[in-house]
């Protein structure tokens, strides 16, 4: 009988000092979006895996091959490109994408879609993401968030403000874009 009462003591031990110890599982904690700098560029924001930037020069591409960037999707168009950006980062050995757009009226659901498609590849971050000022990556990242890190509206709103989104009318085309794929597909799983 003492060999049972023993593995009972043993077994109540360990309960109590598994209760004592035992912590209420903490909510993860969403990653904070944090200004930050690399080489020249005057706007920029870094969060989990992305640099959110104004445009960078070609010296600043190579400083972002060297902080561990795979990848750089530029969100203008070709004629606004002071250099061969494709060029540069292809030469480092990064990936280039380009699904650019100017104003509202070319930020189309293709656009949208083909961006949020790149923003949610893994395999394509840490990724650089830029336009001339970060407005337009902000748009951009506004409708990543809500549609694909299921971020409440208001916070992924600040994000993008944060990241450099001042045009009403791309955040009233993103915000629409929002609306209608979220009464088709529902909020992201």
């Amino acid at each position: 009988m003492s060999r049972y009462l023993t593995a009972w003591t043993v077994l109540a031990l360990c309960a109590g000092f598994a209760a004592c110890g035992a912590t209420k599982p903490q909510p993860t904690e969403q990653p904070r979006l944090v200004a930050t700098q690399l080489g020249t560029i005057e706007r920029l924001h870094e969060i989990d895996g992305f640099y959110l930037a104004s445009q960078p020069s070609a010296a600043d591409f190579a400083a972002a091959r060297r902080r561990g960037v795979v990848s750089v999707v530029n969100l203008r168009l070709p004629d606004e490109n002071e250099f061969d950006e494709a060029a540069v980062v292809e030469g480092l050995g990064m990936r280039y994408h380009n699904p650019g757009f100017r104003g509202p009226e070319t930020l189309t659901d293709a656009t949208l879609d083909r961006a949020r498609a790149l923003l949610s590849d893994r395999a394509e971050q840490p990724m650089l993401v830029h336009c001339a000022s970060a407005n337009r990556v902000g748009a951009v990242w506004l409708a990543h968030r809500v549609l694909d890190d299921d971020i409440p509206l208001d916070a992924a709103l600040a994000e993008a403000h944060a990241v450099g989104l001042s045009n009403a009318a791309h955040e009233a085309r993103v915000r629409a874009y929002i609306a209608a794929h979220q009464s088709t597909q529902g909020p992201a799983p």
